[in-house]
């Protein structure tokens, strides 16, 4: 049965950020993930985590000026200071969270910047990132994101991100796979995971096209549930949506892997 993460940037926002993960916890979900912790302080999200009986699954390396439309900096030349000392900030939370995976944002790059250099400093950053995580044990994943949701991100395509994984030569390096961005931009999702199952350190789930409840969308999830069994995975799967109301209202459609809601 997979393991489901509550993503608290996405659900649970009736709640105050720190409230949330008890509300994960009463509703029955194991694990969570966020987009960033940094804006409080690390013994304070620890508390919470550690305080409602939860695990945490994943957060993100800090993506450089976020409010300015900044979206990460690991493919953008120049950025390399910043981007490991913002390695070493989310290091401090990763071990007080005792976080196992983290995620390397790409950027999106100038225009006028050629790909093959943009690739090469994302696979070179990659390298050293994955490097400074090595000795916590941690994983770091790249995420492909669809295009529509954030136009001009550099990393879009599954096989993009396993290439830059080869390239980089990171041991612990994989791919963050996101069904929802991946039906945009690829479709044929089971035959995907199947074909990178081994390189796949992390899932991602939201309803497509509109990011809500995985349930009454255009994929269908419990299939790929099952699938994700069938194949031994054995990770976390983050739930990265936007309810469609409140967020325990919107449950149903977990209930038979054990999260507890008030409806579909």
């Amino acid at each position: 049965m997979p393991r489901f993460a509550a993503n608290l940037s996405m659900m649970f926002n009736e709640h105050a950020f720190l409230d949330r993960f008890a509300a994960a916890a009463v509703c029955g979900f194991k694990g969570v993930e966020f987009l960033f912790p940094y804006e409080f302080p690390v013994d304070e999200v620890a508390g919470a985590l550690h305080g409602a009986g939860l695990s945490q699954a994943l957060f993100n390396l800090p993506p450089g000026d976020w409010a300015a439309g900044e979206r990460g900096m690991a493919c953008l030349p120049g950025r390399e200071k910043e981007l490991m000392d913002g390695v070493e900030k989310a290091l401090r939370y990763a071990e007080a969270l005792r976080c196992p995976t983290l995620h390397l944002m790409a950027g999106i790059p100038p225009a006028d910047l050629p790909r093959e250099q943009l690739e090469a400093t994302y696979a070179a950053n990659l390298a050293e990132v994955a490097k400074a995580c090595a000795p916590l044990g941690i994983t770091v994943v790249i995420e492909p994101i669809n295009q529509r949701d954030m136009p001009g991100y550099f990393l879009s395509w599954q096989d993009q991100a396993r290439r830059l994984i080869e390239r980089s030569g990171a041991k612990n390096a994989k791919v963050q796979m996101d069904f929802y961005h991946c039906q945009i931009m690829e479709g044929d999702l089971t035959r995907r995971l199947q074909a990178q199952i081994d390189q796949v350190g992390h899932v991602q789930v939201a309803g497509v096209p509109d990011r809500h409840e995985p349930h009454d969308c255009e994929v269908n999830f419990p299939h790929l549930f099952a699938e994700l069994d069938r194949l031994g995975y054995a990770g976390w799967v983050g739930c990265e949506y936007r309810p469609r109301g409140r967020t325990e209202d919107g449950l149903g459609w977990a209930a038979p892997y054990g999260i507890r809601g008030t409806g579909a």
